[in-house]
């Protein structure tokens, strides 16, 4: 790539949105930022996946006649490697230091370093012996009576063998996003593997539509109720769920089956713990982390990186290379950016103007990693797939970094959960505002494309609820029988169905939704803890209830499968006609055209209209295709699919050509021309 410096002429971004004009001088800084950074660590013409090596180098190692051990530790003044294999003698092994601050040991035997033995690193700073896991591990293991962790060498006799060298991904196609967590999968109350998840859930997936996993908690993290977002081993599949190999072979299966895999990668801060993760590796706290309190996350109680250091950006984007390349993962989530590019990590904060973006709040650095992590992902896979977890609205976040951008395909459109959640708690169903929602769910920063969902894991947690298990609460417990009329759970069956369709339709270019929620699982997600008596009740998916044919939760289960059909056939995420042709405020009603659709959607709780006008914006015949208030979808059948509409001059909306049809209550339906 042939980088010179960019004036604020050059830059594309400002084109595209005006608004940022007067903020060009940061947008220009920021450029030239990148710019230097890269030249200063690739050089003129240097790739960056050949940078992105350390893992390569660091860790451990075999090689003929034996096994190399090498770390980066400046600040120490002595390393042992001490282990199984030689009775976790102290002294017996000690490194030798070389230059910038490297350790190396040579081991002499192949089979010195057996597979599954267990080492740890001692590291002597500022005259104190720690017993450290070695930062480049490939798996660590719990001792089952102390509860400590340690370092796994990981080593089996027979490598993986791949047979997904066909598979990648259709960018042209949207993401239809299945967020999953792999110890909550299963049915029962314990943790699941990776193997059961590749022979249970796979196939439900795929069954429902979806053509992507976002997987949550892959990264080791020694505290099961973190959800995976305390990352103490950064090259460690996480032992709870089981084997490096049955990652592979899950993601693997995955590809098999046409299912693109994301990893929920956090690169946003590291778990403080100095006996299990890499806080204090060399006895300094600014190894990785900024110094003093900078370094200091106290919302998330953990440790900020320092983006600025040379290590670090080494450190972390051999970290995105190495998951590419040894899982085959096809792209990432990454996690907390909000919390990375800003210095007060977006706490508090309104972002209602454009001076909170490129403000002294602004990590400059943290951006600047950001680019050279998406330049890296799509050196290394063009087809890949990156998500920003923004919810500032940082402008350029998903436009490409030679345009003045971030470099990220898509940012999760973090603000429609909050809407439907808000809407939820303060308003009645009869002060529902259609504009407000309108605006919400199609307000997006220009040509830059959003994941739209209207609830994820962070709506399920313990302390907040679902949506489901908002609009039905404790009735989900005795009035789910198919063969029970309870008006609480005819609503919450309606609203989940018009909420999910809505957001689908008209927030992002893409769309997601975590393990459960398409058929309103009850209840929240509360892991194993000291507060419930560790226990997991709360942290598991119970999928009986949407194979039981007798229950309302089949119909949610069925609409969801059946409206992303819908989309697919329609290919209603591409569509670039979106038109609103009409709100009616006072009967709560949304009329727009899509994908050259007709969506009407009724939120009245109360009120069907007999000869309703709808306009369409052009004249011919129409013929509903799809309607939310089928019986298969547990609703009425109020909505004839077989009768012909033909277009008239509508009395009542200024004259606008349409349809007068029957809008039954809390309903959705799409007219399709014919």
């Amino acid at each position: 790539m042939n980088i010179i410096k960019k004036n604020t002429s050059e830059l594309k971004i400002l084109e595209i949105d005006p608004y940022l004009k007067p903020y060009s001088g940061s947008l220009e800084y920021r450029m030239n930022n990148y710019i230097e950074k890269r030249k200063m660590l690739l050089g003129r013409h240097r790739k960056i996946k050949s940078f992105a090596n350390a893992h390569l180098y660091f860790g451990f190692h075999l090689s003929q006649g034996g096994w190399y051990y090498r770390e980066w530790a400046p600040a120490a003044e002595e390393l042992y490697l001490v282990g199984d294999f030689n009775d976790w003698n102290p002294t017996s092994h000690k490194m030798q230091k070389k230059e910038n601050g490297c350790w190396e040991i040579f081991i002499p035997g192949v089979s010195t370093l057996k597979h599954m033995s267990r080492v740890k690193v001692r590291v002597v700073a500022n005259g104190k012996s720690l017993d450290r896991i070695p930062l480049y591990i490939r798996r660590t293991e719990q001792d089952k009576i102390t509860h400590d962790f340690a370092g796994q060498i990981w080593n089996p006799p027979k490598q993986y063998k791949w047979t997904d060298s066909h598979f990648s991904v259709d960018n042209k196609k949207p993401l239809f996003i299945y967020e999953a967590h792999i110890g909550m999968a299963q049915e029962e109350e314990r943790i699941g593997t990776f193997k059961e998840f590749t022979q249970k859930i796979l196939p439900r997936i795929r069954e429902s539509g979806y053509n992507t996993v976002q997987l949550m908690a892959v990264m080791n993290h020694p505290y099961y109720a973190s959800f995976g977002y305390h990352v103490s081993n950064f090259y460690a599949v996480s032992s709870w769920f089981g084997t490096p190999e049955d990652l592979k072979e899950l993601i693997d299966t995955a590809h098999s089956i046409g299912i693109a895999v994301l990893l929920d990668l956090v690169h946003s801060h590291a778990i403080k713990n100095i006996a299990e993760g890499m806080n204090k590796f060399d006895g300094t706290d600014y190894q990785f982390f900024h110094k003093g309190n900078k370094g200091d996350h106290v919302a998330w109680d953990s440790k900020v990186f320092d983006y600025g250091k040379t290590e670090v950006i080494h450190f972390l984007l051999s970290n995105i290379k190495f998951w590419l390349e040894e899982y085959h993962f096809d792209g990432f989530r990454f996690d907390g950016v909000t919390s990375m590019i800003y210095n007060n990590h977006g706490l508090g904060i309104d972002f209602d103007n454009y001076g909170k973006y490129f403000g002294s709040d602004t990590d400059t650095d943290a951006v600047c990693y950001l680019q050279l992590a998406n330049d890296l992902i799509k050196e290394i896979r063009p087809d890949a797939i990156v998500v920003a977890e923004d919810m500032s609205g940082m402008p350029g976040m998903c436009l490409p970094v030679k345009d003045g951008g971030i470099g990220f395909d898509y940012r999760l459109a973090m603000g429609v959960p909050d809407l439907w959640i808000k809407i939820l708690k303060e308003y009645s169903d009869e002060n529902w505002n259609m504009r407000k929602i309108w605006h919400e769910l199609t307000s997006h920063r220009p040509q830059e494309k959003n994941i739209g969902y209207s609830e994820s894991h962070d709506q399920a947690l313990v302390g907040d609820k679902t949506i489901m298990f908002r609009l039905a609460d404790k009735e989900m417990y005795w009035h789910m029988m198919k063969t029970d009329n309870n008006l609480i759970i005819d609503r919450a069956i309606a609203l989940h169905k018009l909420i999910r369709f809505l957001t689908l339709t008209l927030s992002g270019e893409s769309y997601l939704n975590f393990m459960g929620n398409e058929f309103g699982h009850p209840e929240w997600i509360d892991f194993p803890r000291e507060g419930n008596d560790w226990s997991f009740k709360y942290a598991r998916r119970q999928w009986s209830l949407a194979d039981n044919k007798d229950l309302k939760f089949e119909y949610l289960y069925r609409f969801d499968r059946d409206m992303i059909a819908f989309a697919k056939y329609f290919n209603l995420l591409q569509a670039n006609d979106l038109h609103n042709l009409w709100i009616d405020e006072d009967n709560k009603i949304l009329v727009f055209r899509k994908a050259g659709l007709i969506f009407m959607f009724n939120f009245n709780p109360t009120k069907s209209f007999d000869r309703y006008e709808v306009p369409t914006g052009e004249s011919g015949k129409y013929k509903v295709d799809f309607s939310s208030d089928e019986k298969i979808f547990g609703g009425y059948d109020r909505i004839d699919k077989n009768i012909v509409y033909e277009t008239s001059q509508l009395a009542q909306k200024k004259g606008n050509v349409g349809v007068i049809i029957y809008s039954p209550s809390r309903s959705a339906l799409v007219l399709k021309k014919v």
